[in-house]
Order: structure tokens, then C-alpha cells, then sequence
């Protein structure tokens, strides 16, 4: 089976042959001799060749530059693939040289599309780097500009690009925050910019200013030195406003002289440490004019320190000038110098003495309490004061310890930096608490002793003289009440009830001892008019008039002819009067409930029983 080209070219020689038969038979015509139909022919024949030939060498040519256009894409595709880090291309084998061409040349222009997008970014992040490298005065990012950066390095630029615009905005932030630290303190300082840096930074443009770390590390040291100097500033003022008060006070300046300096003791700039120098100059002018009177105020100063130091009397009659009475400004000066020792030696050890302080506070109040223990009319109060003050004192017996455990531990630090003892009034603060405790328990022995020596001797005048110990009234009236029959008794009869009274009375109410020695009537001594219990309402009416009866027994009348002599008020005693401690009062207190309770007193009863 015959090809297309094949087909074509049998069709090419058959038009050929067609022609030239045409030719022939146009010639022979026409009469041309043979001679010139055969010239003519070979004419046809060499045109006809010269077209193949032109058209041959046209397609050679083409052929050519195909080969070349091959080889010069595959050439440039190398190097492009080269150039952005990839992989050669692959060609595909057994396809026309035509499309092998066509299929090179696509490659390449799509490598040198990439190539040109790579490029154009590097330029970009490159024009970003160099400002940031303007602003942060830092080095251009590592990267060379005439290669070809590959996806990962443009991706490590881009993310470099990120970090600087960070680092910029935060340190831009810092300048503007250390820009307005320094123009305030400049305002509070009253400084005008003098070097060209200072100027740069307070007076130029913010976007202009070079954002280098040398510059916001000088920065942050001209903040510092004008922390310091204002530091600085105000220490001098506060020292000279220290100055000034003191002198106020010992130089008694009125008070509306120093209400219109008031606007300079607030303030620490400049004009305000000039005012405050001029007017310490004044005070000092002023000061030796009144030496004297300025002298006092600082020994009155010096002896409150004596006493917050705890400074024995040998130690205050050390500093001879305190008792100079040659008011020269040399003794003033002694006296200053005296003070500002002291001061820094109070100030030096504040925590101990201040530990001492609440030491004698603390035992102030604790004798205080225990004073109060030992007091009769104590169970009397209301509010709760007596388990307040017990709480308080069991507090101060467990603090105590502890506080002076602390200060030992204290001045024995105190003791081992200084190199010698630690006095409080000329005696060693441990000894002196020791004494201290060692003269309580001397007091609270002789106080036992005397107490126990008042009971034995009102036990002694009980027993020889009688006594008798009356329950508060208010337990009478809880009694039944005593008919009107009771009351109509003979001498006989009341002499004899009088007696069973009194001698039932003394088992609910104490004790009463009898003395055989006669004596007169009690309605003769007019003794104190009986207590109504405290807080308790006034008795009934009715009741009241039912114990008349045993009030008229109790003390007697001239018809019974029972002669009873009231026992003295020193040998009255109650169970308050006895009682030293809270446990005793409760003890006693709880054994005369139980008495009463059973010994219940029925006037009718002991009717019937006469």
C-alpha cells in the first residue's frame, strides 16, 4: 500500500507528463521546429528543477533551524533548571523533531516565566530589607541579588522581612516611650537639649531617628542619668526641706511664713532646689542669731532619742555639751552632729529597739491584768470584761516567751556585729527581763502570803466575835410567803421563833455564830439598809409584807427581849472578799447553790413547829 507522499508524488509526475504532452502538442501546433520544441522542453525541465531544488534547499534550511532551535532551548533549559534549583526536563522519545522543538521552547519560556517571578520578588523583599537596614542601622539580609533565590530562601526572606518590621515597631515603641520619659524628666529638671543626640531625640522628626540598638542603649543611659539626677534633685531638696522644718521648729517660724513657702516643699525642680537652698541660707543666718533657744530644741530632740535608745544615765552624761550652758556655734554644731549620730544609730537597730518597746508594752499591760486578777469588785462587771481580760492575759503569758526568744536571738546578732553588750538603761536587756519576771513572782508571793495571812485572821475573829454571811436578798423572795397568823406571837413565842429562824436562816444564808455575851438590841445600831441585787426588780408588795416578819426576828425588837449586837463591818466578809482567783469564786460560788438547794426556807413550817 502506496503512502500519501507516495500518492502525491505519482500525482506530481502524472500533472508533469500531462503538461509536457501538452506542451508537445501546443508546439507541434503551432509548427515549432524540432530543434526548439526540444530547447523549450529542456527549459521546462531546468525551471522545473530549479523550483525543486529552491523548495528542497528551503526545507533543508527549515530543518536546520530546527535542529538549532533544539539544541539552543535544550541548552537554555539546562541552565535555567540549573539556575532555579530544579530538576532537568525529560524529553519524550520517538515524536517528531518539530514537536520535540515545540515541546523544548514551551519549557523553556514557562522556566524563564518562574525565573522573572523569583527575580521581581527578590527585588521587592530586597527594597523592603535595605530600608529596614536604613531604620535599624543592621546588615542586609544574606542573600547574593544577581542569583536566583529558590522558593525556600524567598520564604526565609520574606519571614526575615517579618521579624525586622517587628524588631522596628518595637523598638520604635521603646524611642517613643523613652522619648517622653526624657522630655519629662527635662521638664522636671528645667534642662534645655544640648547635644546633638539629645536634640535629636527631643526636637526632630520620630520617623527620622535611627532606631540602631546603639542608639536606644543610649537612650535608656541618658533615661538613667536623668533618674539619677532628679533622684539626686530630689534628695538635695528633701534633705533641705528636712533642714528647713527642723528649723522652722526650733526657731518657732509662724505658721503663715511657712504656709507661703508651702509651694517649694512639694516640688523638686530647679527653681524649687534654689528657693529651698536660699531659705535653709536664711534659717542658718537666723539660727546663730538665736543659738540659745535653737540649742534647747535640739536637747529636747536628743533626750527623746536618749529614750528611744534606751541610753543608760552613764552614757547621757557622756555628751558633756548637753549640760554646757556656753551657747557658742560650736556647741550648736556638737549638739547637731549629737543628734544625727543618735538618729543614724536609731535608725540602724529600729527593728530592736522597736522589739524592746513592745516588749515593755506588752509587759505593762500584762501586770495591768494581773492586777486586775487579784481585784474583788472584778466578778461585778458586765460585758464580758472578766473572759476578755482572761483571754488577753493567757494571750500575753504565751506571747511573752516568744517576743523575748525573738530579741535574744536578735541581740545576740546585734551583739556579735557591734562587739559589745547590748544596754537598755545601763543593764543587759536579759537580765533585765529576768529581774523583772524574778520581782512579779516575789510580788505575786508576798500578795498569796498576805492574803492567806487576812483569811487566818478573820478565821480567828469568826470563831471568837460570830459573823454572818447574808445571801443576796433576792433569794428570799423566791420563798413562800408568810401567813399574817405568824405574826401573832407572845414574847415567849417570839424570842422562840426568832431563834428558829435565825438558826434556820443561817443554813441557806452562812454561817452565824452566837456569843453568850449579851448585848443590846440591833434596832439600837442602825447598820446599812439591806442591798437589792443588782440588775434585779424591786420585790412584790405582798412579799414584802410576808418577810417583814423575819426581818422584825433578824434584828430583833424590845418585846422579844432578844439582845443581838450586829456584827462588825470588818468581820462581814463575802465570798467576793475571799475569793483571789476566777477558779475559787466559781468553786465557792457552786457550794453555796448546792446548800441552798437543800435547805429551802418555809416560814409556815417553822410556825407549826413552834
Amino acid at each position: 500500500m502506496r503512502t500519501h507522499v507516495e500518492v502525491l508524488a505519482a500525482e506530481s509526475v502524472s500533472c508533469l507528463n500531462k503538461a509536457l504532452c501538452h506542451l508537445k502538442d501546443i508546439w507541434e501546433e503551432i509548427g515549432i521546429p524540432e530543434d526548439q520544441r526540444l530547447q523549450r522542453t529542456n527549459v521546462v525541465k531546468n525551471h522545473i528543477k530549479t523550483l525543486l531544488d529552491m523548495m528542497i534547499k528551503e526545507e533543508e534550511s527549515l530543518r536546520t533551524r530546527l535542529i538549532s532551535s533544539i539544541q539552543t532551548c535544550r541548552t537554555e533549559m539546562e541552565k535555567l533548571c540549573l539556575d532555579l534549583q530544579l530538576p532537568v526536563f525529560e524529553e519524550e522519545s520517538g515524536i517528531s523533531m518539530l514537536q520535540q522543538e515545540k515541546n523544548i521552547r514551551t519549557q523553556v519560556e514557562a522556566l524563564m516565566k518562574e525565573k522573572t517571578q523569583r527575580m521581581q520578588q527578590l527585588k521587592v523583599l530586597q527594597d523592603q530589607d535595605q530600608d529596614l537596614c536604613d531604620i535599624l542601622c543592621c546588615m542586609p539580609y544574606g542573600i547574593a541579588p544577581n542569583s536566583v533565590p529558590s522558593p525556600e530562601q524567598l520564604e526565609n526572606f520574606h519571614q526575615h522581612i517579618v521579624n525586622q518590621n517587628a524588631e522596628k515597631a518595637r523598638r520604635y515603641a521603646e524611642f517613643t516611650d523613652l522619648k517622653k520619659q526624657i522630655i519629662l524628666y527635662m521638664q522636671e529638671l528645667d534642662h534645655i537639649p544640648e547635644t546633638s543626640f539629645e536634640k535629636d531625640v527631643v526636637c526632630e522628626d520620630e520617623d527620622s531617628f535611627c532606631l540602631s540598638r546603639d542608639n536606644i542603649t543610649s537612650l535608656k543611659l541618658l533615661v538613667c542619668q536623668l533618674e539619677e539626677r532628679k533622684a539626686e534633685n530630689e534628695a538635695t531638696c528633701e534633705a533641705h526641706r528636712e533642714k528647713i522644718q527642723q528649723l522652722w521648729d526650733r526657731l518657732q517660724v509662724p505658721q503663715e511664713e511657712r504656709e507661703a513657702f508651702n509651694e517649694h516643699m512639694v516640688s523638686s525642680r530647679r527653681r524649687n532646689l534654689e528657693a529651698l537652698q536660699a531659705e535653709v541660707q536664711r534659717l542658718e543666718e537666723l539660727k546663730l542669731l538665736n543659738i540659745r533657744n535653737v540649742t534647747d530644741a535640739i536637747r529636747s530632740e536628743i533626750a527623746v532619742l536618749w529614750e528611744k535608745c534606751f541610753l543608760s544615765t552613764d552614757q547621757r552624761q557622756a555628751f558633756a555639751p548637753y549640760f554646757s550652758e556656753d551657747f557658742t556655734e560650736e556647741l550648736l554644731t556638737l549638739h547637731d552632729a549629737e543628734i544625727q549620730r543618735l538618729k543614724q544609730h536609731y535608725e540602724d537597730h529600729k527593728e530592736l529597739f522597736d522589739g524592746v518597746h513592745q516588749w515593755e508594752e506588752s509587759w505593762r499591760l500584762f501586770l495591768e491584768l494581773e492586777k486586775k486578777a487579784t481585784d474583788p469588785t472584778r466578778f461585778t462587771n458586765r460585758g464580758g470584761n472578766l473572759l476578755k481580760e482572761e483571754k488577753q492575759r493567757s494571750e500575753l503569758h504565751k506571747s511573752l516567751p516568744k517576743l523575748e526568744k525573738k530579741l535574744k536571738a536578735q541581740i545576740d546578732v546585734w551583739e556579735g556585729e557591734q562587739a559589745r553588750e547590748f544596754l537598755v538603761n545601763g543593764q543587759k536587756f536579759l537580765q533585765y527581763v529576768e529581774e523583772q519576771w524574778e520581782l512579779h513572782r516575789i510580788e505575786k508571793e508576798k500578795e498569796k502570803q498576805e492574803r492567806h495571812l487576812k483569811k487566818s485572821k478573820q478565821t480567828e475573829e469568826d470563831m471568837l466575835y460570830g459573823t454572818a454571811v447574808r445571801t443576796p436578798t433576792k433569794r428570799r423572795f423566791l420563798a413562800t410567803p408568810t401567813s399574817n397568823k405568824s405574826r401573832k406571837f407572845n414574847a415567849t413565842s417570839s424570842i422562840s421563833s426568832a431563834t428558829s429562824n435565825s438558826t434556820m436562816r443561817s443554813a441557806f444564808s452562812g454561817t452565824v455564830c452566837r456569843s453568850p455575851v449579851p448585848r443590846p438590841p440591833l434596832s439600837a445600831n442602825k447598820g446599812p439598809a439591806p442591798r437589792t441585787p443588782v440588775g434585779g426588780k424591786p420585790p412584790h408588795p405582798r412579799l414584802q409584807g410576808c418577810n417583814k416578819e423575819n426581818e422584825a426576828q433578824l434584828k430583833g425588837t424590845p418585846l422579844s427581849g432578844a439582845l443581838l449586837t450586829p456584827a462588825s463591818p470588818q468581820r462581814n466578809f463575802s465570798i467576793t472578799s475571799v475569793a483571789s482567783t476566777y477558779s475559787e469564786f466559781v468553786r465557792d460560788l457552786v457550794n453555796t447553790e448546792s446548800v441552798q438547794s437543800r435547805c429551802v426556807w418555809n416560814p409556815r413550817s417553822l410556825c407549826n413547829s413552834d
